[in-house]
């Protein structure tokens, strides 16, 4: 079969479901484009994936998502768990079957939303213990289990069962989750039945500690798994810590395996994160903020709910050509945004065509070894006056790329 093709050569470490091959890496910064053969897919990053929490992403169907150019997307293995139920798709032939996603798909381990959804989990060795939304009663969440459930599922790439700790923890807390998702990683890679279908990562805890991150990504490695996230960020940290300790991973994860940064998905932060050697985005920010009525553009976001969208009879980016552009105006758009579901699918299936654009330019830029000046030109358009973020400037010069200086020096306003 097609699984037969994934691997040429016997590489250490290389998995039967997973192939990646770098085309491509920009002379100046790490930005590289790599080309990630997934049983369901093959595509090129640097990548975002839209989050489709209960099999579909809100407001746009699969035929949609297709037709946006979306390769790859993300399922939350809690709220499947929750329903249908991954019994049920197991028995259905797997979630691609279920939703009629013929693309690569990935799913979380199911413990970021028992973390951050549920009151009273409680994080053991054993594993994360919390109260079922449903009825109260007490749920265990073991590595075991999320690998048996993300089994189930039938994803492309699986992730491992990690200690999360909120970003902004200090203290040994920090410490005792890195060790405890470093112990965690060999309970799932035990537990993992189908390794010759579907791809386990690890992911990197440490806090903002660089040395804890270090020791992680040098342990993670040893493991010679498929690939690796860049986990325990976009948690209200300091921006200026964020992009420090992407950087000190990337430096020390291999380079031919895909690297992915998690809940990492404002432009901006994209595009740095490129420049610091990230190939995989996923964030429900596109489509979260969409159904607020804000869409991308290259000018910063534009609020349709505001005012001054009400007479303007062009599309939010005219050349943007995603099917909300093509047939509708932002004055329509002013009218129906954030108000009913109309508004919030339209504007959804531009942001996620934005960000799958976004994606396209970058690897374009890196292909012909033009990413520094892309990185410029974008900045330069959603910062007019030069006002760009100081973490961005900073993380950008580590990497070689310098911002042109704006038409003024206004201080720097929060993205």
């Amino acid at each position: 079969g097609a699984a037969d093709g994934g691997v040429a050569n016997g590489a250490a470490g290389a998995s039967p479901a997973l192939n990646f091959t770098q085309l491509a890496k920009c002379s100046t910064s790490l930005a590289r484009v790599g080309r990630l053969w997934l049983p369901h897919n093959e595509l090129e990053t640097p990548i975002f994936m839209p989050v489709g929490t209960a099999a579909a992403v809100k407001g746009i169907t699969v035929d949609e998502l297709e037709a946006l150019d979306v390769p790859l997307i993300l399922g939350n293995t809690y709220h499947l768990a929750l329903r249908p139920g991954t019994d049920l798709l197991a028995e259905m032939g797997g979630l691609h079957k279920f939703m009629g996603w013929k693309r690569a798909m990935l799913t979380d381990s199911g413990g970021f939303q028992m973390v951050s959804l549920l009151k009273l989990a409680n994080i053991t060795e054993e594993g994360v213990t919390f109260q079922s939304p449903s009825d109260g009663t007490q749920m265990l969440l073991t590595p075991e289990k999320s690998m048996e459930l993300q089994n189930e599922i039938g994803a492309d790439i699986m992730m491992a069962l990690d200690d999360v700790v909120s970003s902004t923890t200090e203290g040994p807390r920090v410490e005792e989750a890195m060790h405890r998702t470093l112990r965690w990683i060999d309970r799932c890679i035990s537990a993992h039945s189908r390794p010759g279908e579907q791809n386990l990562f690890g992911i990197v805890q440490g806090g903002l500690n660089l040395e804890l991150r270090g020791k992680c990504c040098e342990e993670l490695v040893k493991r010679e798994l498929p690939g690796y996230a860049i986990g325990g960020l976009s948690g209200g940290e300091a921006k200026d810590e964020f992009w420090r300790v992407v950087l000190h991973c990337t430096q020390r994860l291999p380079a031919d395996k895909p690297r992915y940064c998690m809940g990492v998905g404002y432009p901006t932060d994209l595009v740095v994160c490129v420049a610091l050697g990230v190939d995989m985005f996923d964030c429900v920010y596109p489509a979260r903020t969409a159904r607020f009525g804000v869409a991308l553009t290259d000018m910063g976001n534009l609020n349709l709910k505001q005012k001054r969208y009400r007479s303007e009879m062009i599309p939010i980016e005219p050349d943007c050509g995603c099917e909300t552009c093509k047939h509708f105006t932002r004055a329509y758009l002013h009218t129906v945004a954030a108000k009913e579901q109309t508004g919030a699918r339209l504007v959804t299936i531009h942001n996620i065509a934005y960000m799958m654009r976004l994606g396209k330019r970058m690897r374009e830029a890196i292909l012909e070894d033009r990413f520094p000046a892309f990185a410029a030109d974008f900045f330069s358009s959603w910062f007019p006056a030069g006002d760009y973020p100081t973490w961005c400037v900073d993380a950008l010069a580590e990497v070689g790329i310098t911002l042109p200086p704006g038409s003024n020096t206004a201080p720097a306003r929060a993205p």
